[in-house]
């Protein structure tokens, strides 16, 4: 499991480190400063559907008190970490067990807040196939990037759903990424759980 977790959370540095000069150049041209920008394209809100709700009927809430955010999860869904700036739970099972992995990234307080280069990035993604689903969402009245990786060529593979978004958190400039992720045949098993919970997120901002 730590191995399937390493994989991802390196897979997330490296898409950070890809865009800071991106962000950067944007800032220093545009003078952004952190006051934050809603993005270009108009935001769907994050509504589930009756089979992504269903999924979650009976379940719990997991609270990540010290950063102002809640989900609800199905029934036997367990914590694995708790920390200032990552949290997880995760479903029954071994290697095919789904994941809600969230990781706060604090900015500087004249970081650019635009999230329009992560939709840009993803749209690029798409293009060379690694992504079929890209769209604005907003949940719980913030309005971030979501999008799904495409289906692996190994079956072993992860496979993520991701909502990416900035707010503005007891003065601080962040960066919220929330994952949802399995193994890639495993991945139409726990689909209306993981956007269940996805649309479930209560945050604080």
């Amino acid at each position: 499991m730590k191995n399937i977790l390493l994989v991802l959370l390196i897979g997330f540095a490296l898409s950070l480190c890809n865009l800071s000069g991106k962000f950067k150049k944007d800032a220093s041209t545009s003078g952004a400063s952190g006051s934050g920008s809603s993005g270009g394209g108009t935001a769907e809100r994050g509504q589930p559907t009756a089979e992504q709700s269903a999924a979650l009927a009976g379940g719990q809430q997991a609270k990540w008190d010290r950063q102002g955010m809640s989900w609800t999860v199905p029934p036997g869904w367990t914590q694995q970490e708790n920390e200032s700036k990552s949290f997880m739970w995760r479903s029954p099972g071994g290697s095919d067990a789904a994941n809600l992995i969230v990781s706060i990234s604090p900015m500087d307080e004249n970081f650019p807040t635009d999230p329009q280069p992560w939709y840009d990035q993803a749209q690029s993604r798409a293009k060379n196939g690694e992504v079929d689903e890209v769209k604005w969402v907003e949940i719980d009245g913030l309005k971030g990037v979501q999008f799904r990786e495409a289906n692996p060529e190994k079956p072993d593979d992860s496979r993520r759903l991701q909502w990416m978004a900035y707010r503005k958190y007891t003065g601080q400039v962040q960066l919220i990424n929330l994952m949802l992720a399995t193994e890639g045949k495993s991945f139409d098993r726990h689909k209306n759980a993981m956007y269940g919970i996805l649309y479930s997120t209560k945050i604080v901002h």
